[in-house]
């Protein structure tokens, strides 16, 4: 069977056994908890001597689309915020209440995704997910889970992180819905068939990339439940005696060194000694290099587009507001004005006249955060081909990768870097959108894991630069993977006492904000960044109603101020705490970090140079002092 068929006739086949139908024959004694949607089957029973909690994704029933409501329900199958909030509120408990030594959860996965509905924006989805991630990774109890039919991106990974992963043979597990990944690789919604071999997403592939541990066998028909649930309780019978015959505390430090791995299937001496020869690249910070550069035409050019007509000297380059990259039409947004580069670049790509932004590349946050002559880059060298094998490496991700090399200076969407900011030390993680978009891929997960193992090491903050679309297509299941292992990270720098700084930048989206940007201890955010799980442009396509001005920044900060006055809903989300300003992200930075090195201020820190840590500390006061004159 090829894998259309596959997914045709069986994966999506409209009488597959549902999560309802497993529960009902794997439990006798399933006592169901009242869910708060349709999506979600919550409850508790046994299996043997051993309490189970279950969680489970449930896709709809063909009885269910009977009715014209039922029909037009877009979202139906997909675990909405509140679906999400009432599985971390169990998982809370269960931290609150442990650990579990006689007990088990088991997770169940089958979604098209996570709902991509404007309520569920507007309710911090892509926050939820974050930490339902990080709560499955911390949770002191057993747990497993079964890929059972779809899994469709962050919203099946929100549920399938456990010490031991089943998946049914023929199920399928992606970092996109095949129709999605087809219409944005390869511009042709109908190229499902090619979509679905990129994902790499059947059992086989899972098992490859260490995604699952187990490939569970399924009947030859697919409608069989009785016979599915026996070859069901088969392996989770065999799994419990062997979870139950382990220590709970190694089992949670596993969880952490299995992400670690995710997607670093090339390893060995010359991997792990690569890394720390690598020579760091000092920061020159440069104009991008798509950038629109006029040159005036004569000795003098009087432009008279704008204004009553501005003078351009000769010997200098400029840009025009609404026309600064040389892809794309010109904004409508753009007030013309003619601006030179020098004082754009020094503005952050930002027009001193409109306040209009362009995406800032990883070069300008460097220029916007880091002191002059501080910024150390790390890891630069690393390649997806020091990570993956070559056979699993596609001829479209290959010409895919060659056309982003002409795109930045950087050599991938992630860059990681020690630096000062204000003269407190920090260590960096900034994406680069004009690398692969600033796509998660296994570099950017490992350079992340790296960054945070580095923090960790000179015992100091971790600063990251959110500007994403999210997991990269091209790379398949294994780049959705990504979205745990830097949520490892989060979580372990955390457990050492360190801060973890998130800046969310203009776009933050997809698994980005859905995993690591949304964990941090502070959550700042540039002025009208998009921040949001899917993408506007998406959920139009899908036919959802879109609010695209709700999901900024701004109104986020808003939504969030709500978020400490309903802690049973939201528990520790916090969402955005400030909108900074790309000229005043540094100083805002340097506030936090001050604060850090005064919780620390009778500790021994390591430092640069002889001076002592608290003539440091009253330094960076006496610098941020002058900073308004510097205004």
């Amino acid at each position: 069977m090829n894998l259309l068929e596959l997914f045709k006739t069986r994966t999506r086949h409209p009488f597959r056994p549902r999560a309802s139908d497993m529960v009902q024959r794997l439990f006798a004694d399933f006592r169901q908890y009242e869910a708060v949607g349709d999506a979600l089957i919550m409850g508790e029973g046994h299996l043997g001597f051993h309490k189970v909690y279950v969680v489970g994704q449930q896709k709809p029933k063909p009885e269910q689309f009977s009715s014209p409501e039922g029909v037009k329900r877009l979202n139906w199958g997909m675990m909405n915020a509140d679906e999400h909030a009432q599985v971390l509120g169990l998982l809370r408990r269960l931290s609150e209440s442990g650990p579990h030594e006689d007990a088990m959860l088991l997770s169940f996965v089958d979604t098209y995704g996570a709902d991509i509905s404007m309520y569920s924006a507007l309710r911090l989805q892509a926050f939820f997910i974050a930490h339902l991630i990080r709560a499955y990774l911390t949770v002191p109890i057993r747990t497993v889970s079964v890929v059972l039919g779809e899994g469709g991106s962050g919203g099946a990974l929100a549920l399938q992180v456990a010490d031991r992963r089943g998946v049914v043979e023929d199920a399928l597990y992606a970092t996109a819905p095949p129709e999605s990944l087809a219409a944005i690789i390869f511009r042709d919604a109908g190229r499902i068939e090619d979509a679905l071999t990129i994902s790499k997403s059947t059992a086989k592939d899972l098992k490859h990339f260490d995604v699952v541990d187990s490939i569970i066998d399924q009947t030859k028909k697919v409608e069989d439940a009785d016979g599915l649930a026996e070859n069901l309780r088969s392996w989770l019978d065999k799994t419990a005696r062997e979870l139950f015959r382990r220590n709970l505390d190694k089992l949670m430090a596993q969880r952490f060194e299995l992400a670690d791995k995710l997607g670093v299937m090339r390893q060995g001496r010359f991997y792990e000694l690569k890394r720390f020869i690598e020579r760091p690249l000092k920061h020159l910070y440069k104009a991008p290099p798509d950038i629109k550069v006029i040159v005036p035409s004569g000795a003098i050019d009087v432009e008279d587009t704008y204004g009553d007509g501005v003078v351009l000297d000769p010997d200098k380059p400029y840009v025009r507001c609404g026309e600064e990259r040389e892809s794309g039409e010109a904004s409508r947004k753009g007030c013309g004005a003619v601006i030179p580069l020098d004082e754009y670049l020094k503005n952050f790509q930002v027009c001193p006249h409109c306040g209009r932004r362009h995406v800032l590349d990883a070069a300008g946050w460097i220029s916007a955060l880091a002191d002059h002559g501080s910024f150390h880059e790390l890891f630069r060298n690393m390649s997806v081909h020091d990570l993956l094998p070559e056979e699993d490496i596609h001829r479209y991700y290959r010409e895919f990768l060659e056309k982003q090399k002409s795109r930045t200076t950087f050599n991938e969407s992630l860059v990681a870097a020690q630096a000062t900011i204000y003269g407190y030390p920090a260590v960096l993680a900034i994406s680069e959108f004009a690398f692969a978009g600033g796509s998660m891929g296994v570099v950017f997960g490992e350079k992340f894991r790296l960054a945070a193992e580095y923090a960790m090491r000179k015992s100091w903050p971790l600063v990251s630069v959110c500007c994403s679309g999210g997991a990269r297509l091209y790379e398949g299941i294994v780049a959705l993977m990504q979205m745990t292992k830097t949520v490892a990270s989060v979580a372990r720098l955390k457990q050492a006492g360190l801060p973890f700084i998130s800046i969310l930048a203009d776009p933050s989206t997809g698994g980005a904000i859905a995993s690591y940007a949304a964990l941090g201890d502070v959550c700042l955010a540039e002025p009208e960044a998009m921040v949001i799980f899917t993408g506007p442009r998406v959920m139009k396509a899908r036919g959802f109603e879109v609010q695209e001005d709700a999901v900024r920044s701004d109104s986020l900060l808003s939504i969030s101020a709500q978020t400490m006055e309903d802690p049973e809903y939201y528990g520790e989300i916090r969402g955005i705490q400030e909108v900074v300003r790309r000229r005043d992200m540094r100083r805002a930075l340097a506030r936090y970090l001050e604060l850090y090195a005064r919780a620390r201020a009778g500790q021994p820190v390591k430092k640069k140079g002889p001076r002592p840590y608290t003539r440091r500390l009253g330094d960076a006061r006496e610098r941020l002092g002058h900073l308004e004159d510097e205004d």
